[in-house]
């Protein structure tokens, strides 16, 4: 019988492995938009795989926003976006880091595409 596996950092890492390895296998000319989630700070990046550069970056600490809440998950999002559009990078693979997409996360991704991202 197969071992199930409770534990939520575990299932986070596990789903976070497999979507990674999705976007990476798909090899797509679209940079990654890894958002990286913690209990006080949410982080976004603009990866491009094929080079293994950051080209773009945004947190919470970088915008001196003291809380983690929804509005200020949006603000990273319009941020990344702008820096995004600056560069002229106008799609890109959304990497939600093993979290779920509700809530903090929702609300990062709607306000990069609300500003000029698609993905």
């Amino acid at each position: 019988m197969k071992k199930i596996n409770f534990n939520r950092k575990k299932q986070r890492k596990l789903r976070h492995k497999r979507i990674t390895a999705t976007l990476k296998r798909c090899e797509n000319a679209f940079p990654r938009l890894v958002v990286t989630k913690t209990d006080h700070h949410i982080y976004a990046q603009i990866i491009d795989d094929s080079k293994g550069k950051v080209l773009a970056s945004s947190s919470t600490l970088i915008l001196k926003l003291k809380k983690l809440n929804i509005q200020n998950s949006k603000m990273v999002g319009q941020d990344i976006a702008k820096k995004a559009v600056a560069l002229k990078i106008k799609a890109v693979a959304f990497d939600r880091g093993g979290n779920l997409y509700h809530g903090k996360i929702k609300a990062l991704a709607d306000a990069a595409r609300e500003n000029g991202l698609s993905f």
